[in-house]
């Protein structure tokens, strides 16, 4: 129930809402929707958690550093594998897209936080603490699963079930929902990040050639696959030189880098029939119908869903958009803060 106070300074103030990424960070405000969406990166003087150039090497400018910042400057990922890695420059990094997306207000918001469904009770304080020390008045979390299926129009709150597969950057989130409850869940810490590592380490392995983070990713963008393509592809790639230390090219093909990411493509089906195999019957019986639903960056990937239901057997469907599906969800839930606390976790419900 929210109290007179905290409805007063709701006046002059917006809720917020943060889809607080491995890779990406996406805020909401009330009234406003999808304001920001910026990498999860800050850029700091080497040695310290000092955020450069008065908190502004956030986001997409720090992003610019990763891998080709001086010896002075480290561009950081604070979030990893969907939790708080380093609690200093998460706070500095919340603190600055609070303050670029609610603006001027001299009062503190009410802020909205995805979280993922395996994170532990020490991992959800610390995101509820990081929060409140960034700017927050009252912080409320929501697993990303639910959020995921607020932001595609899911009818969550039914007595018949749905599965959503949320493929983000450091987790996978696999849950079946029914009463906007997740019924059975899976949370594993293997998504798109671990598909640009099993990239890097393959062109290590069979080129001898060193690449970093930024082109991994643009190889699994450009020409990754989980599933055959009618027409394959083929780019060239630059890197350094394992043997003799010297910047070298050389070409890729997309057939060799669907074979680099079977290992995490496989991780993630493995993760739904787990789900799968624990979900009771009668709920089973209605996935027949609704199928999959898969949503987050992850599933941008080139056939994934094909190969998930060659595999699940199950009708897949990617959701609109599926990058934003959960800061989607998150900006419904904004509209109803008040009415939908039965869904959501706070400092109190610990």
């Amino acid at each position: 129930m929210r109290s007179p106070i905290d409805w007063l300074l709701g006046k002059f103030s917006a809720d917020v809402g943060m889809d607080l990424g491995t890779a990406s960070t996406l805020v909401a405000v009330r009234g406003a929707g999808i304001v920001l969406d910026e990498p999860s990166v800050v850029a700091v003087k080497r040695g310290t958690n000092r955020v450069l150039m008065n908190g502004t090497a956030v986001g997409e400018s720090a992003k610019k550093m990763l891998g080709k910042a001086p010896g002075s400057i480290m561009a950081i990922r604070p979030m990893k594998n969907g939790v708080i890695a380093d609690f200093e420059i998460t706070e500095a990094m919340i603190r600055y897209f609070l303050r670029k997306a609610h603006g001027g207000s001299w009062i503190r918001p009410r802020v909205l936080m995805s979280i993922p469904s395996g994170i532990t009770a020490v991992e959800k304080r610390a995101v509820i603490n990081c929060a409140e020390r960034a700017g927050a008045r009252r912080v409320f979390l929501i697993k990303e699963p639910l959020a995921a299926g607020l932001g595609v129009n899911l009818p969550i709150n039914e007595p018949r079930g749905h599965l959503i597969v949320d493929v983000g950057g450091g987790t996978t989130e696999v849950a079946v929902l029914s009463l906007a409850s997740l019924v059975q869940k899976t949370s594993i810490r293997v998504a798109g990040d671990e598909m640009d590592q099993a990239i890097i380490q393959f062109v290590r392995k069979k080129y001898n050639l060193l690449i970093g983070e930024q082109t991994a990713e643009r190889i699994k963008i450009e020409i990754g696959s989980a599933y055959p393509i009618a027409q394959e592809y083929e780019m060239e790639i630059r890197g350094r030189d394992l043997k003799d230390h010297l910047p070298r090219r050389t070409n890729i093909t997309s057939t060799e880098i669907r074979e680099a990411l079977q290992p995490p493509v496989r991780a993630i089906i493995q993760a739904i029939r787990t789900t799968l195999e624990q979900t009771p019957p009668e709920i089973s019986a209605d996935l027949v119908d609704t199928g999959i639903t898969l949503t987050g960056g992850g599933v941008l990937l080139r056939g994934i869903d094909e190969i998930i239901a060659e595999e699940i057997k199950l009708p897949v469907s990617v959701a609109a958009d599926p990058r934003t599906a959960v800061a989607r969800g998150i900006n419904e839930i904004l509209d109803q803060l008040d009415l939908l606390h039965e869904i959501l976790e706070t400092a109190e419900s610990e």
